[in-house]
């Protein structure tokens, strides 16, 4: 690939990865609707509700300095690290360590450190297609080779068959995002077990471990009593990334962690134990400002708003559902069945490839986000989005659902 302007090679394809993405953010009719306050726009992940009352009291209280170095450099902090792990310990049934946590900011930091620790230049790494849109322009920045693999037709579990035969010399590493951006699959136990011996048998075929890298920023975001196995806990050799922007409806504030498989065996487990900061340092400080460590996440604020089975209110999500299957269906919008989280996917064909749909300013309908930055040229796949009615209410309140938009989320 030929440098443009004097950038690296690698700028380039970063940047020819993000383009479709960015292309539909700032260029498209959808850009020129953003921000309209009778969309209930779910393409980027933002909140449709006021921040928590909790969090903006945990912000302001730990905002102000108690001693001279309230506001120095942080690193992942002791007291953090250590809440991290007795929560996820409890969640995830996992004996988790304090040193097992890396905090960094958000999803995004975790995957970024993720890729720095465990790939060389020319690695590669498999995820699914349809994929979060951002492993391949990540995966890029950090000199390393994307390789995707179709999820199976219709019910989008993992094609475990696909998965192995796209392993190769340079596989180091595979990405299992449960539940499944954009599809909201979750990933069952035997599913992941067989996944984790077939890794095992590549593993021992190239000489080489393969590691997994488990992104779920949407696990305590489930429906319906619906279960949830971390990857972690079948796989010795992985890692989790996870953003407690969902569930604190702010995402802009960068909260995440990275944390190690207590299952991994003691070198490997100590030598990433021991690297990690170095990585996050490297990459320009990647760690959650210090604010945002004293209380918000890792102080409690997303475990003070539990729900049974670390579920996401289901009694109060059923009506909402609902509607946004009455709306997808009076769009002609056809939702992925079952809809086991937050969002769910919905699928139009376009009737000419690499035609996109989307809505023009003065269109109440449906508006889709494009396939191409899913890999998927020529379908348009979306989360469920709302266009609501609620002039005249306070910005909190939430009117009827009147038709469905588009939508992706980041991590």
């Amino acid at each position: 690939m030929e440098s443009i302007a004097g950038l690296s090679r690698r700028a380039v394809a970063t940047a020819e990865g993000m383009a479709p993405v960015l292309d539909f953010h700032f260029r498209s009719r959808y850009g020129g609707r953003r921000g309209d306050p009778a969309i209930c726009d779910l393409t980027f992940g933002n909140p449709h509700e006021f921040p928590l009352p909790a969090l903006v009291e945990a912000i302001r209280e730990r905002a102000v300095p108690q001693d001279k170095d309230w506001f120095a450099y942080k690193t992942s902090e002791p007291e953090p690290q250590a809440f991290v792990a007795e929560a996820l310990a409890r969640e995830l049934e996992l004996p988790f360590a304090p040193a097992d946590i890396a905090l960094t900011a958000g999803a995004f930091g975790a995957i970024a450190v993720a890729f720095r620790l465990l790939l060389d230049a020319g690695d590669e790494a498999i995820f699914s297609l349809p994929p979060w849109f951002c492993y391949a322009p990540m995966l890029l920045a950090a000199d390393a080779v994307p390789r995707q693999v179709a999820l199976t037709p219709g019910r989008f579990d993992l094609d475990l068959a696909a998965i192995e035969a796209a392993i190769g010399p340079r596989t180091r590493l595979v990405i299992v995002n449960t539940p499944h951006n954009p599809t909201g699959r979750i990933y069952g136990r035997e599913e992941l077990l067989a996944l984790g011996q077939m890794l095992d048998r590549a593993s021992a075929r190239l000489g080489r471990r393969i590691y997994l890298l488990s992104d779920e920023p949407y696990r305590r975001l489930r429906f319906d009593g619906r279960g949830f196995t971390s990857p972690a806990a079948v796989y010795p050799w992985t890692l989790i990334s996870y953003s407690y922007g969902k569930v604190l409806l702010a995402p802009g504030q960068r909260l995440g962690y990275l944390a190690v498989s207590p299952l991994m065996p003691g070198p490997e487990r100590r030598a990433i134990q021991g690297a990690v900061a170095a990585s996050q340092i490297a990459l320009g400080w990647c760690f959650p400002n210090a604010v945002m460590q004293r209380g918000p996440g890792p102080g409690g604020t997303e475990h003070r708003h539990d729900h049974p089975h670390g579920q996401a209110r289901p009694a109060a999500a059923r009506p909402e559902r609902r509607r946004l299957r009455g709306a997808a269906a009076r769009g002609h919008v056809l939702p992925v069945r079952p809809l086991p989280v937050r969002r769910a996917c919905l699928h139009r064909r376009a009737r000419r490839p690499g035609r996109v749909r989307a809505a023009r300013p003065d269109d109440a309908g449906p508006g889709l986000f494009p396939g191409e930055p899913h890999g998927l040229a020529g379908d348009d796949r979306a989360r469920v989005a709302r266009v609501r009615r609620d002039r005249g209410r306070a910005p909190e309140s939430r009117g009827p659902v009147t038709r469905s938009a588009g939508a992706i989320a980041p991590q």
